[in-house]
């Protein structure tokens, strides 16, 4: 081998030896994922944690799909560092009791222990709540609702949720209800199903809902059934997660936040080699930003009166990004420009020309996030006339530039 050849003659190491040490210095690294893959916010994890094994190499994964069960004996096992999902207890603890590098990940509760000084990524859920807010707004929305879990030691999430989305409804003006059920499995389906549908029947239609995941997103699509909802038009609902068996196989496909767990497990991974490598983790806690809303059929409606408008602003979402401008809107509308700003203004709170800016933006930001496509070519996608300025208000409406956001990101 070259390795060997390349060695200094006087080191005065035997080749048995110098065999033995390159098998050392090029051993995989041994690492578990304590992750369960049964979930669809773990399995997207574990996907980020593939997409940096894939990209960087050297690393030999212990994956079990019953993670509460098999964990590997730490004992016996002799690997070099553990990705762990701190939902279970046991996990958690054994985790905990490891003297090797370990990242947590999750949606922020459980049974993490910060005392243990091991790194934590968990999803922003306000972040979270928010993009839900501003995609049922933005779809003309004036009666929002929320429908969330009891809260647990691993749920919280469902309530920090709700609250940020009924702030997020007070700040635009708008009043917000609320509905919780039990988490998980419910051994009382037809109770709770009824007293669901019988909640989205008080609601002044049309209305937009967020469910709190994918999970309570099909219970309020089925309760819409049970209750003779007609949806998007009566109730339009958004998810959170983004699994697509769910949300593509639900009557009509569900609109989902999808959360970044990918970028999750890609940033885990990267922070974890950092740390086998030697180094320090700059810090405990990491929030990773959702990546967008995924829109479906099931928020595939304007909820606004105006009938003008609404043309108005399903022209501006189908055509945007083609580099329309607000003549072009007005003449797809037929009505004066000043009587179409106005009317515009009082229903969504913005003018023609910001709609169709926040449209732009929108679809940028999501394909600086989720994509490799090169920003001038993004530009060009999206309408704008060059890359500089879709730069200018890239970093106006999210305060850094699409580079900088891509970088941050990434994963």
């Amino acid at each position: 081998m070259e390795f060997f050849t390349s060695l200094p003659q006087n080191q005065g190491f035997p080749v048995n030896i110098s065999l033995h040490l390159a098998k050392l210095m090029f051993r995989p690294r041994q690492v578990a994922l304590i992750i369960d893959a049964a979930k669809p916010y773990d399995r997207k994890i574990i996907q980020g944690v593939a997409t940096y094994v894939q990209e960087k190499g050297g690393w030999s994964l212990y994956v079990e799909e019953d993670p509460l069960h098999k964990l590997p004996d730490f004992r016996t096992w002799g690997g070099d560092g553990v990705i762990a999902n701190f939902d279970a207890r046991k996990v958690a603890e054994a985790v905990a009791r490891l003297r090797l590098p370990a990242v947590g990940v999750g949606g922020g509760y459980g049974w993490y222990d910060p005392s243990t000084r091991i790194p934590y990524f968990n999803s922003d859920n306000e972040g979270v709540a928010r993009l839900a807010a501003e995609h049922l707004i933005n779809r003309g929305f004036r009666r929002l609702a929320y429908y969330g879990f009891m809260p647990t030691r691993i749920n919280r999430w469902s309530e920090i949720r709700q609250r940020a989305f009924q702030r997020a409804a007070r700040k635009a003006g708008i009043r917000c209800a609320v509905h919780v059920g039990p988490h998980g499995r419910a051994r009382k389906w037809t109770t709770l199903q009824r007293e669901l549908a019988g909640w989205l029947k008080t609601l002044e239609k049309p209305v937009g809902l967020m469910a709190c995941n994918d999970a309570g997103a099909r219970h309020v699509l089925e309760a819409c059934r049970t209750a003779g909802l007609r949806v998007p038009d009566d109730v339009a609902v958004v998810g959170v997660d983004n699994d697509e068996m769910i949300c593509e196989l639900t009557t009509p496909p569900l609109t989902s936040v999808e959360q970044g767990a990918r970028r999750m497990g890609y940033q885990a991974a990267e922070l974890l080699d950092t740390l086998m490598s030697g180094k320090k983790a700059r810090r405990l806690k990491y929030l990773v930003e959702p990546v967008g809303v995924v829109t479906r059929r099931s928020t595939d409606a304007l909820a606004v009166r105006d009938e003008d408008v609404a043309r108005a602003m399903r022209f501006i979402r189908e055509h945007a990004c083609e580099g329309i401008q607000v003549p072009d809107v007005v003449e797809a509308v037929a009505v004066s420009r000043s009587t179409l700003e106005n009317r515009f203004r009082a229903l969504v709170g913005r003018t023609v020309r910001a709609e169709i800016r926040r449209v732009q933006l929108e679809r940028a930001r999501r394909l600086v996030s989720a994509t490799h496509v090169p920003l001038k070519q993004i530009a060009t996608q999206t309408g704008f006339r060059s890359v500089q300025y879709m730069t200018v208000l890239f970093r106006r409406q999210l305060g850094e530039p699409p580079a900088e956001y891509r970088r941050r990101t990434r994963g």
